[in-house]
């Protein structure tokens, strides 16, 4: 069994930067691929960002790139995402979660565990 903490949500005002952190137990899960995903309100869950096994195998959605960096530590079983620039409209609640793959995608379907979220607010 996989267990997956999110920690760092916060309010922020916009042009702030917050740094995420999802820490595993429970399975090692450094030949994993890791991902970051966000639901706001009302809206479906997002793919954000995701990372290989290999640190330099990462992808990121449109809306995101160039201002959120998603990073892995596996001594520390931990990825975070660091973001900045942040916008009102990256207000949502952000997962993390594994699909005990190597293989990165932006597939919600294909992450099989999942964080309880942490909540980020963005103000104007």
């Amino acid at each position: 069994q996989v267990q997956l903490v999110e920690s760092g949500g916060g309010l922020v005002q916009a042009g702030g930067s917050l740094r995420l952190s999802c820490a595993a137990s429970g399975r090692t899960l450094s030949v994993y691929a890791m991902g970051w995903f966000r639901q706001a309100p009302g809206k479906e869950r997002e793919f954000i960002a995701a990372i290989g096994w290999n640190p330099g195998s990462t992808i990121y959605a449109d809306s995101v790139k160039d201002r959120f960096a998603i990073s892995r530590d596996n001594a520390k079983s931990t990825v975070y995402l660091q973001m900045n620039n942040l916008k009102p409209e990256d207000t949502a609640v952000y997962y993390c979660a594994t699909r005990l793959s190597p293989i990165v995608t932006i597939e919600v379907g294909s992450y099989s565990y999942w964080g309880q979220g942490t909540r980020v607010t963005v103000s104007s």
